[in-house]
């Protein structure tokens, strides 16, 4: 259903997305890095967090990218992780496969500055064996996401 949900969300945005579905499990940022030949921040994690004010929001970052605690507080206050049960039925993804598209909740979506080092990410796609190669430009476009700086790069 998830991989379905994100196809779906391409078609009804009238892109022709070709989403990469690979035998290898690329559940984590090394997995995922390791299977697609490139360097892990340019996978693009979503993080799901549930916000001192009740809301839930997704957070893209660079795979490499920590979440720096101050600037995490400065940008939206307190916040926690959610659980991966959460995860799961708040996206419809499975945790190692969630991506900002084809939610089963819409959700505020928000792009640490981190994704802008590269021209294009690799975020899931839905399932822990898949993704799609996207530009940020037109990752940002299509999530409608909001710009923040809460994470570091080593």
């Amino acid at each position: 259903m998830s991989l379905q949900s994100v196809r779906q969300f391409f078609k009804d945005k009238g892109l022709a997305f070709k989403i990469m579905e690979l035998e290898a499990n690329t559940s984590t940022v090394a997995l995922a890095a390791a299977a697609h030949g490139v360097e892990p921040g340019r996978i693009a994690k979503t993080l799901a967090f549930r916000l001192g004010d009740g809301r839930d929001v997704l957070l893209v970052a660079s795979g490499d990218a920590r979440i720096e605690n101050q600037k995490f507080k400065a940008a939206f206050g307190k916040g926690k992780m959610l659980a991966l049960s959460e995860v799961e039925t708040l996206t419809g993804h499975p945790v190692g496969g969630v991506c900002p598209f084809g939610l089963a909740t819409p959700l505020p979506v928000f792009l640490d500055q981190s994704l802008k080092d590269f021209d294009e990410v690799l975020p899931a796609a839905g399932s822990v064996n898949t993704a799609v190669r996207i530009s940020v430009q037109l990752l940002a476009e299509l999530t409608q996401g909001v710009w923040v700086d809460v994470c570091q790069r080593p």
